[in-house]
C-alpha cells in the first residue's frame, strides 16, 4: 500500500462522520450540478433536523439532486443559495431562499476574492487514481478556486463517477475526510425535438462554416441545432456545458477540434449532464477536458476562436432588442449563467457570431414573446448593444449594425403573425418605426 492509499485509508469515514466536520454557522459549496455530494448532505441534513446544527448554507449553482437544504422544514438550519435558480426554483420563487446574481465566468474570483470564507467543500469525486487525484468528474467551474479557499474539503467518492481530465482534481493531501458511495449518476431527460425547434435549429446551422467553433445551451432548440450540424466538417468545441447532442457531432465526425486556435484536438467544457453514453465518453477521454468556468467562459478566450459560434436562448426579447433571460416580470425563473460571457466572445471573435433563440409564443399561441418593452419587472439579461443574431422559428435576423428603426422592424418580423399588427402599432407610438 503507497502512501496515498495509507491517506485514503486514515481519511475514510462513514457518511455521519464525514457530517460531524460541518459546524453551525458554515458556509457550504459544492462545484455544480453532478458534484454535490449527496450521501454527505443527507447527512448534514440530518444533523440539522436533529437540532445539531443551525445557521448552515449550501451554496451551489445548480443542484439536481433535491439535497435537505431544499426542504423549508430546515429553513435557519440548513439553508441553499442558488447562483442559478434554476433548481430550486419554486422554494426561490416562494421566498424560502435566496440566489446571488453573477455571470457564470465570475464565479470563480467570487469565490476567491468577493465572499468572504469558505469553510467547507463538499463534493462527489471519481475514485482516487494511483497518484493520489480525485476528478470532479461532471464539473470544472468552480472547483480550484473552491480548493484554494476551503477551510475543510470533504469528499463522497462514488464509484459510478467518471474520471475527467482537465483541471478539475483535488489531491488525497488537501482533504480532511471522506467516504464512498455507489449511487447511478442523474441522467438528463432530454425533451422531445419539436418541428419549430428543427426550423430554428436549420436555420442557425445554415450560418455556421465549416471549421467553426460553437457552444451550446440546452433544451429542444440547442439539440435540434446539433443534429443539423452533422453535416459539417472540422467543428469545434469549447462550451460551458457539455451535452448529448455534443457526444452524436463527435461521433459522426462532424467535430474534430483540429481547426481550433487554442486546445487543438480537445473539447473544453466546464460542466456536464446527460445520458450514461455520454458519461461513459467522458470518461478517461484524453479528447475531454472539463476546466473551470473563469476559462471557458472567459470573452478573451472564446475570442481567440476564429469564426466563433454560440447558441443561447431566452425568455422574451422587446423591439428595442434587450433579452430577458432570466425571469417572468418580477418572478425570478432562471440566472445569468455564460449567456452574455458567449454573446460577448462571440462579438470579439473573427467571424463570429452569437445567436439567442426562442419560440416566438407561449401558452399554446395566446401570448407573445416578442414584446412592445419588457414585462415590467423583467431583468435585462444581454443588453441591447450586444445583441447580434435573434432567431424564432418565424426568422432569423442580425441586429447588429442596423439602426433602431429597422432593429424593430426586424424584431417584428420574428413575432408570430398574429401579434405583428400591435407590435408595429406599438413601435409608432414609441417612434421606433420612421
Amino acid at each position: 500500500m503507497n502512501h496515498f492509499a495509507q491517506l485514503y485509508q486514515k481519511k475514510k469515514m462513514t457518511p455521519q462522520e464525514v457530517a460531524m466536520f460541518v459546524k453551525s454557522g458554515d458556509l457550504c459549496a459544492c462545484p455544480t450540478g453532478l458534484c454535490e455530494p449527496a450521501t454527505i448532505c443527507a447527512a448534514v441534513g440530518a444533523r440539522a433536523a436533529a437540532g445539531e446544527i443551525y445557521g448552515v448554507t449550501h451554496h451551489a449553482v445548480l443542484s439536481v439532486k433535491n439535497g435537505p437544504f431544499m426542504n423549508p422544514a430546515l429553513k435557519g438550519r440548513y439553508d441553499y443559495v442558488s447562483w442559478f435558480t434554476a433548481s430550486g426554483r419554486k422554494q426561490i420563487q416562494e421566498g424560502h431562499y435566496t440566489y446571488l446574481p453573477v455571470n457564470y465566468s465570475d464565479m470563480p474570483r467570487y469565490w476567491r476574492e468577493v465572499i468572504p470564507r469558505v469553510d467547507v467543500l463538499y463534493a462527489e469525486v471519481s475514485p482516487m487514481d494511483q497518484h493520489g487525484y480525485f476528478s470532479c468528474g461532471m464539473a470544472g467551474a468552480e472547483v480550484a478556486a473552491l480548493r484554494e479557499r476551503a477551510a475543510v474539503i470533504l469528499l463522497e467518492v462514488n464509484d459510478k463517477m467518471p474520471r475527467v481530465l482537465g483541471n478539475c482534481f483535488i489531491h488525497i493531501s488537501q482533504v480532511t475526510a471522506l467516504c464512498e458511495s455507489s449511487i447511478p449518476l442523474s441522467e438528463l431527460q432530454n425533451p422531445p425535438i419539436t418541428e419549430n425547434d428543427k426550423k430554428v435549429g436549420e436555420m442557425i446551422a445554415a450560418e455556421v462554416p465549416d471549421g467553426a467553433t460553437f457552444q451550446l445551451g440546452i433544451g429542444g432548440i440547442p439539440n435540434a441545432v446539433g443534429i443539423a450540424l452533422q453535416g459539417k466538417k472540422d467543428l469545434g468545441i469549447h462550451t460551458e456545458m457539455f451535452t448529448d447532442s455534443m457526444v452524436d457531432l463527435i461521433a459522426c465526425g462532424a467535430v474534430t477540434n483540429e481547426k481550433k486556435s487554442i486546445n487543438r484536438g480537445k473539447t473544453i467544457a466546464t460542466l456536464a449532464w446527460g445520458s450514461q453514453k455520454m458519461y461513459d465518453f467522458m470518461d478517461d477521454n484524453p479528447g475531454f477536458e472539463m476546466h473551470p468556468v473563469d476559462y471557458t467562459n472567459d470573452p478573451a478566450v472564446i475570442a481567440r476562436h476564429d469564426h466563433f459560434v454560440a447558441v443561447n436562448s431566452c425568455v422574451e426579447i422587446d423591439l428595442f432588442g434587450q433579452v430577458c433571460a432570466e425571469s417572468i416580470g418580477t418572478l425570478h425563473y432562471s440566472g445569468s449563467g455564460g449567456q452574455v460571457d458567449f454573446v460577448r466572445g462571440a462579438n470579439l471573435s473573427k467571424g463570429g457570431k452569437g445567436f439567442i433563440a426562442m419560440m416566438s409564443t407561449a401558452k399554446n399561441g395566446t401570448i407573445s414573446k416578442i414584446k412592445p418593452i419588457l414585462t415590467p419587472g423583467s431583468i435585462v439579461t444581454t443588453t441591447k448593444n450586444e445583441v447580434d443574431f435573434l432567431v424564432t422559428e418565424n426568422a432569423l435576423v442580425r441586429l447588429r449594425g442596423e439602426t433602431a428603426s429597422t432593429r424593430a422592424k426586424l424584431i417584428i418580423s420574428l413575432a408570430a403573425p398574429q401579434f405583428r399588427e400591435e407590435l408595429i402599432f406599438e413601435a409608432k407610438k414609441m417612434n421606433l418605426l420612421i
